[in-house]
């Protein structure tokens, strides 16, 4: 995409390469706004801002519009840097109009609380995880369902479904927020203190979950022993043995440095980690038809290429972790067979919910469920 290439400008490969940096030295750890953009403030402090090696190429102040957008995560994973990307193309694409103020880190806060201000309008925007997007849009829990959307693959074959997936990006409507796109981080499956090479020993694993009614009827239904918490909440968690094992990917637990706890990871992979992008249905429309199109084309535009990068880039996570020790695992055959055929229970637990249509719905199918297991090929 020679567009996107042209408007990110040389600064982006100073990012990139502090980025680089950043993989090797060890990662950082887990308001309102207005139409105008305030001024930026320079901070004289000892210590610098984890975002500091993020900091625009240009003089934000200048701006029309502020966006300011959340995420919980690092922005070492592509699927959580394409923040950054957005907001350099976007302002070279603006004219310096729209400031995309991102702000990953958990910095604004947990997910569900984040939510709460996304909705209220005290921020614009937030690239939600897909487990905690459910909260606000149970349609969104979807990709949660086991062994559905579990692939690239299938990811991409959802992502160019036309209507399938437009419905699904309407899962917040009614409470006024716009779903844009999708960036990934990777497959999920157990980071574990002890192995995990059967369900026995899986079985005496306290497994921290996602605060999200799917991912806890799924473990219920496998029968394993989930404690639902915040991100944020999690490495001090794991060091004093609340949790004895993360339901998450490699990708996350290897740049968060929870492989440094947990060194043993099984491969469930049940489905994709995805960060939904999401705004404030107010605030987008009320953006000039110019910018909003603009704001919208680039949003897409960033998260297409950046989920090709995801892909290359969960392997080459996976090699540093067994590169440093991590021993990774896969269950017997006919143990993963069990997970599938136990995990089918929460797709028809949850259908209901999913299927459920808004006042706004323009596409209303009678079972929106099967349509999307008929497009990917699930069989149960």
């Amino acid at each position: 995409m020679g567009k996107r290439t042209k408007a990110m400008g040389p600064g982006w490969a100073v990012r990139a390469v502090l980025l680089g940096v950043l993989v090797l030295v060890g990662c950082s750890g887990d308001n309102g706004a207005g139409k105008k953009a305030a001024p930026e403030k320079a901070a004289a402090t000892k210590t610098a801002s984890p975002l500091e090696q993020w900091r625009p190429g240009f003089d934000p102040s200048t701006a029309t519009y502020r966006c300011i957008v959340s995420n919980v995560s690092h922005p070492v994973m592509k699927g959580v840097y394409a923040g950054f990307a957005i907001r350099d193309v976007l302002w070279e694409r603006t004219g310096g109009k729209i400031y995309f103020d991102y702000r990953p880190l958990s910095v604004l806060g947990g997910e569900v609380e984040v939510l709460g201000q996304l909705q209220m309008g005290a921020i614009q925007g937030m690239a939600v995880s897909s487990v905690a997007a459910t909260n606000l849009g149970p349609r969104f829990g979807l990709v949660n369902l086991p062994y559905l959307v579990n692939t690239f693959d299938k990811l991409d074959r959802f992502i160019k479904s036309g209507p399938l997936f437009d419905h699904f990006m309407r899962a917040m409507a009614h409470q006024g927020i716009t779903g844009l796109d999708i960036t990934g981080y990777g497959s999920y499956g157990w980071a574990t203190t002890t192995p995990v090479t059967q369900l026995a020993e899986a079985g005496k694993v306290k497994f921290r979950i996602a605060e999200a009614g799917v991912n806890k009827s799924l473990y219920d239904a496998w029968g394993l022993n989930p404690v639902v918490m915040p991100w944020p909440d999690v490495p001090v968690s794991l060091k004093q043995g609340v949790i004895t094992g993360l339901d998450h990917t490699p990708m996350v637990c290897n740049i968060t440095k929870k492989f440094e706890v947990a060194k043993h990871y099984t491969r469930v992979n049940y489905a994709q980690g995805l960060f939904i992008w999401v705004f404030n249905s107010a605030w987008l429309e009320s953006l000039p038809e110019d910018l909003r199109a603009t704001f919208i084309e680039v949003v897409h535009e960033v998260c297409a290429e950046i989920r090709e990068e995801t892909r290359a880039q969960e392997e080459a996570q996976i090699a540093d972790a067994k590169a440093k020790g991590v021993t990774f695992y896969a269950l017997p055959e006919a143990e993963m067979a069990q997970l599938k055929e136990k995990g089918d229970s929460v797709h028809q637990a949850w259908k209901e919910e999913i299927n459920r249509l808004g006042d706004g719905d323009t596409y209303r199918p009678k079972d929106y469920l099967s349509e999307v297991r008929n497009h990917l090929g699930y069989t149960n």
